[in-house]
């Protein structure tokens, strides 16, 4: 077939002329070489052959080059569908600029799905790694595309669910993270990853030396907040694989039935630990609906709709199907954990925007989340719970949050300097020939 006929069948695909929710044009500084990436393609042994079956790649004098668009939702790694008649696949990539030191590690990502999927059918199924960084600049896998419902901020209106759907589809989202904290290691192969004991204390140490590496003079200290938890972390709870990004958007629903999750995505920070801090990090991004207008607006999963359960009913539950006793003080520490690393994570992309190594416009809303989670943090410490509103009003109960108005509002003010010091430097390097933008 020439490339006019596969053009011509690829313009009368159904499937192809569908548009994948979650997907836009590629963004111009994430641009890659969609060439050199199909020519990958048609040298490699798929990992797992049965995603290519039967899918026409071409060759080099005449190949069949994808449709390429970019995942919006993600933060982190860089995603892309690259859709071929007969299938999707899915390419993920570093971020561009400086990155955090261990992190978006592709091989790593690679292989921990290649050796869970046996064991966890959650997992989608792998074609290949490259790390040959003369094919789009950067090492990257490919997987295939698993077909679902995946949640992003609302709940679709299409879906229409009613309270008793929405509580068995967050049930659901528990158990799927029950289920995976029951795999055994060994059996995926995964050994390596286990560090031994101490994995609390080792993930206090290296997410504050994380924050403090990628703070800038945008955002607060946390100091006080990573006293509290290096005084306060208790031993390991337990050792099992964990996935460390539990959360809706990572999820992948049955379109027919919404209440059956039948995959999980984006593993790049999936290793053996306590099940309690993965627990902790998958309800850090858990907004309630009684929150309040400032959290809800930084939500990035439907939580807060009628019928979901609540972050405690969570712990309940998990804790009930894992056969464990939570009291309410041990929950504090991995509560307030599990915001801190989510603060630690919104620093790093902050960070990476503050230097203008990404202009991606999504990313302005980090800075003041970073603040916000700060003063959370610091009201479970002091109350027990995270509402940033008192519930009475008295000296003990509003001054906390009168003193800390400063360690929020002073970096935003500095923030808002820096960001008009760059615009301005911007327009004079435009007209100069020189952007403005730093060597780095």
């Amino acid at each position: 077939m020439s490339a006019r006929d596969r053009q011509t069948s690829r313009d009368h695909d159904p499937a192809l002329r569908r548009r994948v929710p979650g997907t836009g044009e590629v963004r111009g500084e994430d641009s890659f070489d969609v060439e050199a990436v199909a020519a990958w393609l048609r040298s490699i042994t798929p990992d797992d052959p049965s995603v290519l079956a039967g899918v026409e790649l071409g060759d080099d004098d005449n190949p069949v080059l994808p449709e390429v668009r970019q995942y919006t939702g993600g933060a982190s790694n860089l995603t892309y569908l690259l859709r071929y008649p007969g299938v999707d696949l899915v390419l993920r990539r570093p971020p561009i600029g400086t990155k955090a030191r261990g992190a978006h590690d592709m091989r790593r990502e690679h292989q921990v799905q290649s050796g869970l999927r046996p064991v966890y059918p959650l997992v989608p199924r792998m074609v290949g790694y490259c790390d040959d960084m003369a094919v789009i600049g950067s090492e990257f896998y490919v997987m295939e595309r698993m077909a679902g419902t995946i949640l992003r901020k609302d709940l679709p209106r299409e879906l229409r669910m009613d309270r008793v759907t929405t509580r068995r589809l967050s049930e659901a989202a528990v158990d799927a993270l029950v289920d995976l904290h029951s795999v055994d290691i060994a059996a995926a192969g995964l050994e390596e990853l286990d560090r031994g004991e101490g994995y609390v204390r080792r993930q206090v140490e290296g997410w504050s030396a994380r924050y403090r590496r990628a703070r800038t003079a945008d955002v607060p200290d946390f100091a006080p907040v990573m006293k509290w938890l290096e005084a306060n972390q208790p031993e390991d709870s337990g050792h099992c694989l964990i996935h460390n990004d539990f959360r809706f958007d990572n999820l992948v629903l049955d379109p027919d039935d919404v209440t059956t999750v039948v995959g999980v995505l984006d593993w790049e920070m999936a290793t053996v630990g306590d099940p309690l801090m993965d627990l902790g990090g998958a309800l850090a991004y858990w907004v309630q609906d009684d929150d309040g207008p400032v959290f809800k607006a930084f939500r990035r999963q439907p939580t807060n709709a009628a019928g979901m359960l609540t972050r405690q009913q969570v712990v309940d539950r998990y804790a009930r199907l894992a056969g464990i006793t939570i009291t309410e003080e041990q929950w504090r520490f991995y509560e307030v954990f599990g915001l801190f690393r989510l603060a630690v994570i919104a620093q790093q992309i902050n960070h990476r925007y503050f230097h203008r190594q990404t202009t991606n416009p999504a990313f302005r809303a980090f800075r003041p989340a970073v603040g916000l989670l700060e003063q959370r943090c610091l009201r479970i410490i002091r109350t027990g719970h995270g509402d940033l509103t008192p519930g009475r009003i008295g000296v003990r109960d509003v001054l906390p949050e009168l003193l800390a108005v400063p360690r929020v509002a002073i970096p935003l003010v500095a923030g808002g300097v820096h960001d008009v010091r760059t615009r301005v430097g911007g327009i004079l390097g435009a007209i100069t020939g020189h952007d403005g933008r730093e060597n780095r």
